[in-house]
């Protein structure tokens, strides 16, 4: 049977989820197991995942042209391959210079397997219809992570901390490469068919790079995927230094995944009576929110949970808008390598926030994140209203 468009959406929307599960969530999950089972420190095999982003960071531009010349589905379909080969040689490493070195190679696959190239390859491929299918990409994937811990805790208990890395690489090669494949070939077969646009032309990032509206984006998205990543990495110590136990501080804490989830159903069901660029200012007036109600956690600790919730809603909303503004501010001509360029930002950003957390928490301890990461969500609300008025660009 052939599948249609939304089949092909569904099965890259599974393909992300286990690829997440497979290079991103499974070293937060099997930390503890790992440093047991290495006897090395945080800092030692946190350097991995930095340097994989790092690696992403510069390579995601490059990526963004491949899709743009129609390399967008080998990239979804062949990488995971060569992430799932790396993450099976973590579990045999015995050093922390030969952790770095795969974490590398495994970086070089995350510039072209993660939601940056699956949200190009949608946006060239389905125009308008974008939005819709990210959102249910984005509606499934939110789930990985709730599934990849329990996964961890029981890998780790099976086969040790390093082993389990083994049994995540089995996850991605047996279930995110064929339903990767399955979705690209389907959406292929609807381009034969003549349902998708022609390739960009070229000089498209120069120009892009040319407008204010391309540094608005990269500046607006990478300020408040640093305030989240900070958020995040810390959260258990500002949770509890806001007035909650470790039980309460964790169970708060585990509801970022399905506010990202619920809020990306809102926009779904949505999707067609509010703009890209209302639902883009709504999401990041909620980061805001949730900064205030942080600040002001200490009088009522229950208001974690709340925190979290808007917060993460917030945060599920702008990983749809991301793509589909780039399109709607600087148009789909050379969109993967526009869209590349402009997701530098945010995963630099993502890489940076645990070092920039620590040293916040340095200096001035959980009180100075509060106000710095709530000056980074105001700033981040301040460019996206700059960008809703600059009509008739983006509406």
């Amino acid at each position: 049977m052939k599948l249609g468009e939304a089949g092909a959406v569904w099965l890259l929307a599974l393909g992300q989820t286990l690829t997440y599960a497979g290079v991103y969530y499974d070293f937060p999950a099997l930390l503890p197991a790992l440093e047991r089972a290495t006897g090395w420190s945080k800092g030692a095999l946190a350097a991995g995942p930095t340097l994989a982003f790092l690696v992403m960071a510069v390579l995601t531009p490059l990526t963004g042209r491949l899709v743009d010349r129609g390399w967008g589905g080998e990239m979804l379909t062949w990488l995971p391959i060569g992430a799932a080969a790396g993450v099976a040689v973590l579990s045999v490493v015995q050093g922390p210079w030969q952790w770095l070195l795969v974490w590398l190679v495994i970086g070089i696959c995350q510039a072209g397997m993660l939601y940056e190239s699956c949200f190009s390859f949608l946006t060239r491929r389905l125009g308008d219809r974008a939005r819709a299918a990210i959102t249910r990409v984005t509606l499934v994937a939110g789930f990985s992570g709730t599934i990849t811990f329990p996964l961890g805790h029981f890998f780790g208990q099976w086969f040790g901390g390093q082993g389990a890395l083994a049994a995540f690489a089995v996850v991605i090669l047996l279930g995110a490469v064929p339903v990767n494949y399955l979705g690209v070939r389907a959406l292929r077969r609807l381009e034969r068919a003549g349902t998708v646009r022609p390739a960009a032309e070229p000089g498209a990032l120069r120009a892009a790079l040319r407008r204010v509206e391309f540094w608005a984006i990269a500046a607006m998205f990478g300020l408040i995927w640093l305030n989240h990543g900070i958020l995040l990495t810390y959260v258990l110590e500002l949770f509890q230094d806001r007035g909650a136990s470790l039980a309460t501080a964790t169970l708060a804490a585990s509801c970022f995944g399905p506010a990202q989830v619920l809020g990306r159903v809102v926009l779904m069901l949505y999707e067609a009576r509010i703009s890209n660029a209302r639902a883009t200012v709504v999401s990041l007036l909620l980061v805001v929110v949730a900064g205030v109600i942080l600040l002001v956690a200490g009088l009522a600790p229950g208001l974690v949970f709340v925190m979290a919730v808007v917060q993460g809603a917030g945060v599920g909303l702008l990983s749809i808008l991301r793509p589909v503004l780039v399109a709607d501010v600087l148009g789909r001509r050379g969109f993967g390598a526009v869209s590349g360029a402009a997701a530098v930002a945010p995963i630099l950003a993502s890489a940076g926030a645990p070092s920039i957390g620590a040293a916040l928490l340095g200096w001035g301890g959980p009180g100075l994140v509060y106000s710095s990461c709530l000056v980074m969500a105001v700033a981040g609300l301040g460019v996206g209203v700059f960008l809703s008025l600059r009509r008739p660009v983006l509406g």
